[in-house]
């Protein structure tokens, strides 16, 4: 059984992809199931996700179907090893499974895709913009305790992508970015952080014009995964005030990267969304909390 006694986004992709590798060689479970000696039942609930699968076994059945990419190869064995692990947040009582399982695909992606009309991308958000949400746009009220803790996840989770070299690609609608904060200076400041992050070799940032109109509003934010060597996206995610929603229908997924594709057309290149910003810090007035 998987870690936390059900079935993980790591279980669950492993066993998806297996079972699209079975079915484009046209082999049943019955073939599978013989070339590890198990049951026909087992496979089923390996392909489910409901059982984890030994990396020799993932291996067996990629011979069996005719996947000769070491690359690939490489990437499910690992993934085998890795369903059953404990990740950091899986320890954190605060952390709702929904999220928990959101923070497990972030950690282990390989390319990130995010477009927000609301907010500033999470892995971009700085802690006083994160304290400053949980302070003024929520109807919750936090203690000071939470809120750094709130703020010790997302570090936690910025440090993960970093180790785990995924590239990260925003498109953040120019709202988002302009439209006055409580605090003059930790707008300044959170903007200065987009800025400075935005020049990393593995992160592409862009805004998306106040009067592209109709491209904001092809879809509400999400983010899109997609892992190891392949860029083909395994997953869309999309949050709420209550709740997290994770989609792994193909279709549905390719969907949201399609309209992320448009979005990108249609947004600044990523060159001029830098001088953007910058200049949008630039222009933000000075306040009396600046003075202090």
């Amino acid at each position: 059984m998987p870690a936390g006694g059900r079935p993980t986004v790591r279980s669950r992709r492993l066993g998806a992809t297996l079972r699209r590798y079975r079915e484009a060689a046209r082999l049943d479970q019955d073939h599978a199931a013989e070339v590890i000696a198990a049951s026909k039942s087992k496979i089923s609930r390996i392909e489910s996700g409901q059982v984890t699968v030994k990396p020799g076994d993932v291996r067996l059945m990629l011979e069996l179907y005719g996947v000769t990419d070491l690359a690939v190869a490489k990437h499910l064995e690992q993934l085998a090893r890795d369903s059953n692990k404990r990740g950091w947040w899986m320890d954190d009582a605060q952390l709702p499974g929904e999220f928990a399982d959101f923070v497990s695909l972030e950690s282990d992606a390989s390319y990130i895709r995010t477009w927000q009309n609301l907010f500033i991308p999470g892995l971009l958000q700085t802690p006083d913009y994160l304290r400053t949400l949980t302070r003024h746009a929520s109807v919750t009220t936090y203690t000071p305790q939470a809120e750094d803790a709130f703020v010790k996840v997302k570090e936690e989770r910025r440090r993960a992508v970093n180790r785990n070299g995924a590239h990260f690609a925003a498109v953040i609608w120019e709202p988002v970015l302009t439209a006055p904060m409580p605090s003059a200076r930790v707008h300044r400041e959170q903007l200065e952080h987009i800025a400075k992050v935005a020049q990393q070799s593995n992160v592409t940032i862009q805004v998306l014009p106040l009067a592209e109109w109709k491209a904001a509003h092809l879809a509400s934010h999400f983010v899109v995964f997609s892992f190891g060597p392949e860029l083909a996206p395994e997953a869309v995610a999309f949050d709420s005030a209550t709740s997290t929603v994770i989609q792994e229908d193909p279709d549905d997924v390719v969907k949201h990267v399609r309209i992320f594709e448009a979005l990108r057309s249609a947004a600044l290149t990523p060159d001029r969304s830098i001088e953007f910003i910058q200049d949008a810090a630039n222009s933000i007035p000075e306040s009396k909390e600046d003075q202090c």
